[in-house]
């Protein structure tokens, strides 16, 4: 295994140190460390390290949908993103609601070697919301399945809801729900409001991720259950999470990068690649989610990466898929609307983007302190770059990016996996 010296890194923004990566930890961590023999020497002057960051939300379309998104091409993009591990949505061809289908994601994942992939299994058969995977037999698996979506749909039925939120207490697990009420989202094309009148085009009330969301943190308290909400997008939302938070319930959050920049004032362009699920909502929302995230009521950043071939971007808006690619891009976004801003500093997006995704998924080896002794996955990010997103460079098979031309700041230098370099000089390895 190759030894690692990187030089003057600044751990979370701090002062400059040099830090030793060999067999797979971070064997020392000092300043003017000499290089060993034979120890490969990574110039850091300026850059940030950060723990390896971990994705709780990644749509990586196989088995089935290979032509969007593979295990391998997908895992190459999280790299190039500084992800160390993702966990792999459960929407895949045949869905992923057994033990059989979840530890062929799993393996698919170890002989990517670009980044550790958990899937998520499935919380219903075949995501119809009517009878309960195989949640015991999943968790029992090789892939050790800690945590259960049927993202893409939402679990409506109150009773299957119990349920599942029951049975997972028997392991530990979590239900991540995707908030949707599908009576209230019928042919629902955008964000309900001013826009979406002006447009004609059929409204997604705020109303329908609120109330799933109201519903679910008090089934969570009712059974003393794990309950995490994925990419929350409302200000009411929030609000309703705040105040389960404030009653001690084990509920958590993620929200998206393009939930934190975009607004729904962009669908008036009509291009599908602003076409998403939960849709983009206004600016009084995006700012609600920013100060929830800085103040921890939100507790993570997930990117929702949904890749899509151009053919299902590349249409009409109404016969658009929903979903954007965001691995490549995540880190920058966060350090657009949240550092930059001043909501947050680097200790916190190692929080919100490392500890607490790796915390709620249940990953040993990730999310771990930059310390000595600690597995050797780390990040090191240019703050200073600023550069125009240039989507076919990405690593993803998929090109459906809303940042394409836009300048964004940050570029990923380095990444490390159990300190084999995964990126360096902002390349694949």
């Amino acid at each position: 295994m190759t030894s690692y010296l990187i030089k003057n890194a600044r751990i979370l923004g701090g002062e400059p140190q040099d830090l030793r990566l060999s067999d797979g930890v971070i064997a020392e961590i000092g300043a003017g460390l000499a290089a060993a023999e034979g120890e490969t020497v990574v110039e850091a002057e300026g850059l940030v390290a950060l723990p390896g960051l971990v994705d709780l939300h990644t749509h990586l379309r196989e088995p089935g949908r290979e032509d969007a998104e593979t295990v391998a091409t997908g895992t190459r993009a999280a790299a190039r993103g500084g992800y160390t591990a993702v966990h792999a949505m459960a929407n895949t061809f045949p869905v992923a609601d057994t033990a059989g289908v979840v530890e062929q994601v799993w393996r698919l994942g170890r002989e990517s070697g670009y980044c550790d992939v958990q899937p998520v299994g499935a919380v219903t058969v075949g995501l119809e919301g009517k009878q309960l995977a195989e949640l015991g037999a999943m968790a029992d698996s090789a892939a050790t399945v800690r945590v259960f979506s049927d993202d893409g749909k939402c679990v409506d039925d109150a009773v299957i809801m119990r349920r599942a939120l029951e049975y997972v207490k028997a392991f530990g697990g979590v239900i991540a729900q995707h908030a949707q009420e599908p009576r209230l989202t019928e042919g629902a094309q955008m964000n309900e409001g001013t826009v979406s009148g002006e447009l004609g085009l059929a409204g997604w009330p705020a109303v329908a991720e609120e109330s799933i969301i109201a519903r679910d943190v008090l089934l969570a308290a009712h059974v003393g259950s794990r309950l995490h909400v994925c990419h929350v997008s409302t200000a009411g939302s929030v609000e309703i999470i705040r105040w389960a938070k404030s009653k001690g319930w084990d509920v958590t959050a993620e929200v998206t990068p393009h939930h934190l920049l975009l607004t729904d004032e962009l669908v008036r362009s009509y291009d599908p690649v602003f076409k998403v699920n939960p849709p983009l909502r206004t600016e009084a929302d995006v700012i609600a989610l920013r100060e929830a995230l800085a103040d921890g009521t939100i507790d993570a950043v997930a990117t929702d990466h949904a890749p899509h071939p151009s053919e299902d971007k590349d249409c009409e808006w109404a016969a658009a898929a929903m979903g954007m690619v965001g691995l490549e891009t995540a880190l920058s976004v966060v350090q657009q609307t949240m550092v930059d801003t001043g909501l947050m500093g680097w200790h916190e997006v190692a929080e919100r983007m490392s500890y607490r995704p790796a915390a709620i998924g249940g990953l040993a080896g990730h999310g771990r302190p930059v310390s000595v002794g600690e597995p050797a996955n780390l990040v090191l990010v240019d703050p200073a770059y600023r550069g125009t997103v240039n989507p076919d460079a990405f690593a993803s098979r998929s090109r459906n990016t809303p940042y394409r031309g836009r300048e964004l700041p940050g570029r990923v230098v380095a990444t490390f996996l159990r300190g084999t370099a995964t990126v360096l000089d902002g390349a694949l390895v």
